[in-house]
């Protein structure tokens, strides 16, 4: 579908700012709860997990709180991905120096909806520079198939934004593709809206995938689209096919496009589909009921099995039933990131057979 680097030592690169979800026990909301799961989590390793819990090599590119102990918790849960890392090492210096950030998540139930709060003060990602990263031996010498980013870390502050660009860059050069979801965030963009516009209008410009919802590409690239969220979101389709036409339009540099759709009805009960068009052609999934037991991490899940399809070169079809299979088996999971068995437990699943297999 997407022609890769046939030499590369990963099959994804991905920069990204590592932090840990606090969620409660046993679905409780978060203010009343005393007991809490502690996972190692970011948007951009999320995708990653797809890939590495299915054999591909994925590599992260992060930063790190030296001789924190929540770092050699993050390091040790990347290693249990079967994921590569490296980064720069910041010492704390004082207890109101840097850290890793605190995502306070609880998962919802029935008809009460999940919430999240981001403590992000002191976040070490924000200290993200390509000076302390070799990209001619990342990226020339070793080599990535595709170099996934997103929004959350390219509006993370003003040098994350130039690193995503810089890493951008430098991923063109030495023929990696470019996976960019949108992911827009309206709290970072405060006061930066220009200056973001154009960081992501070029990162968009340099891209081979591009991702996001009807908000993200509207607030993001100023391209106009449906309204967001609501429900019989299938009668929008044709809506969002336009949104998408005019996306290519803007940046006919890449030739393949993504959104999600979801339908909440409860907290435990969604309908999920997908649009994907590469060339003239549209992919559509229409959105199915699918059981939720925890919702964070199912558009980056839908975007893992995606790139997993592309670098298995599948066809936008094929890629596109696999990354709804994977974004929906990311909502059956108390992680924030899908962890295949194997590619038959994902196909089972789009498939609709939940039957247990001995």
């Amino acid at each position: 579908m997407i022609e890769l680097r046939s030499d590369a030592k990963y099959s994804l690169i991905i920069p990204t700012s590592m932090g840990i979800r606090l969620t409660p026990a046993e679905h409780q909301p978060f203010h009343c709860s005393d007991t809490f799961k502690m996972q190692a989590t970011s948007a951009e390793s999320n995708v990653g997990s797809v890939s590495s819990f299915l054999g591909l090599p994925v590599k992260i590119l992060t930063a790190f709180v030296e001789a924190s102990p929540v770092a050699r918790f993050i390091k040790d849960d990347l290693a249990r991905r079967h994921m590569d890392y490296e980064g720069p090492e910041f010492v704390q210096d004082n207890p109101w120096g840097v850290r890793h950030q605190i995502n306070m998540a609880d998962s919802g139930w029935g008809s009460r909806g999940p919430r999240v709060q981001n403590d992000r003060a002191g976040e070490v990602g924000r200290k993200l520079n390509v000076k302390d990263f070799d990209l001619e031996r990342i990226f020339g010498d070793e080599g990535a198939k595709i170099v996934h980013m997103s929004g959350l870390i390219a509006a993370l502050s003003e040098e994350t934004s130039q690193f995503c660009l810089e890493i951008a860059r430098a991923a063109k050069k030495h023929n990696a593709r470019i996976s960019f979801d949108l992911n827009h965030r309206a709290s970072f963009w405060v006061g930066r809206e220009d200056e973001l516009s154009a960081a992501f209008k070029e990162i968009a410009s340099l891209s081979d995938i591009l991702i996001g919802n009807e908000e993200d590409f509207q607030l993001c690239l100023d391209i106009e689209g449906p309204e967001a969220g609501g429900k019989d979101i299938t009668a929008k389709i044709d809506g969002f096919k336009e949104m998408i036409g005019r996306v290519k339009k803007e940046y006919s540099g890449a030739t393949l496009f993504a959104t999600t759709l979801r339908e909440v009805e409860t907290a435990n009960l969604h309908r999920w589909g997908a649009i994907v068009s590469h060339g003239d052609d549209f992919v559509v999934v229409e959105p199915r009921e699918i059981g939720v037991y925890d919702r964070i991490g199912g558009g980056d899940g839908f975007v893992g099995g995606l790139l997993y399809g592309v670098l298995n070169g599948w066809d936008a079809e094929k890629s596109t039933q696999f990354g709804w299979a994977t974004g929906a088996l990311a909502a059956t999971m108390w992680t924030d990131y899908g962890q295949p068995a194997d590619e038959d437990q994902v196909w089972s699943i789009w498939k609709g057979n939940a039957r247990v297999q001995r």
